[in-house]
C-alpha cells in the first residue's frame, strides 16, 4: 500500500484540523502534547481565554481515554482499547474545536450516552448547578470520578456538547466527542 500523506494532509486542512494524535495516551504522551498545544496555540490570534479552554478540554479529552483504558486493561481486549485513542484540534468559522474518539465496549454506551444527554440538555445555569452539586457528592472508589469533567467541558463549550458513536460488532462501538469552543 502506497502511503499518501498529500490526500491525508489536505483532507486534515479541508476539516480544519491543525494538530491531530492517534494511539495510545499516556501520562507522559498527554503532557508532551498539551506542551506542544500549549505552544501553537500561543501562535495562534485567540484570546488567552479561548487558549485555555482550548488546552484545559483538550487535557480532559486525553485524560477520559486514558482513564477508560486503564480500567479495561485487565481485559482480553485492553489492548484494542488502549489502541484505539485520536484526538484533534482544529479550527472552524465559528472558532476551534476538540474531537475524540475511541473504542469503547458496548455495554458501557448507555451509562456514558445518559450522561452526556443529561450534561448536554442544559444551559450554563443548569451546568453551574450540577458542577455545584457534584462537588458536594461523594466519589465512590471504584468510580472514574465525579463526572465533573463532562461537566466542565460543556461549561467551557460555546454551545451543547456533540458525540456520536458507530456501532463495530455486538462488542464495541466507536465514540467520538466533539467540543466547539
Amino acid at each position: 500500500m502506497e502511503i499518501n500523506l498529500i490526500d491525508l494532509q489536505k483532507k486534515l486542512r479541508n476539516d480544519g484540523i491543525l494538530i491531530s494524535f492517534c494511539g495510545r495516551f499516556s501520562q507522559e504522551i498527554i503532557e508532551e502534547l498539551g506542551d506542544a498545544v500549549k505552544k501553537y496555540l500561543e501562535t495562534e490570534s485567540i484570546s488567552q481565554n479561548d487558549t485555555y479552554n482550548v488546552f484545559s478540554i483538550f487535557i480532559e479529552q486525553t485524560q477520559n481515554i486514558k482513564n477508560y483504558s486503564a480500567s479495561k486493561s485487565s481485559s482480553p481486549i485492553g489492548g484494542k482499547i488502549a489502541n484505539s485513542g485520536i484526538v484533534t484540534i482544529g479550527k472552524s468559522e465559528n472558532g476551534h474545536f476538540v474531537s475524540s474518539g475511541n473504542i469503547i465496549e458496548s455495554k458501557d454506551v448507555d451509562a456514558l450516552t445518559g450522561k452526556l444527554d443529561i450534561v448536554s440538555s442544559l444551559d450554563k445555569i443548569g451546568l453551574k448547578k450540577l458542577y455545584k452539586e457534584q462537588m458536594k457528592k461523594e466519589v465512590q472508589i471504584d468510580s472514574a470520578g465525579a463526572g465533573l469533567g463532562l461537566i466542565d467541558m460543556a461549561r467551557k463549550a460555546s454551545g451543547p456538547l456533540k458525540y456520536s458513536l458507530v456501532k463495530l460488532d455486538e462488542e464495541f462501538h466507536f465514540f467520538t466527542l466533539r467540543v466547539n469552543i
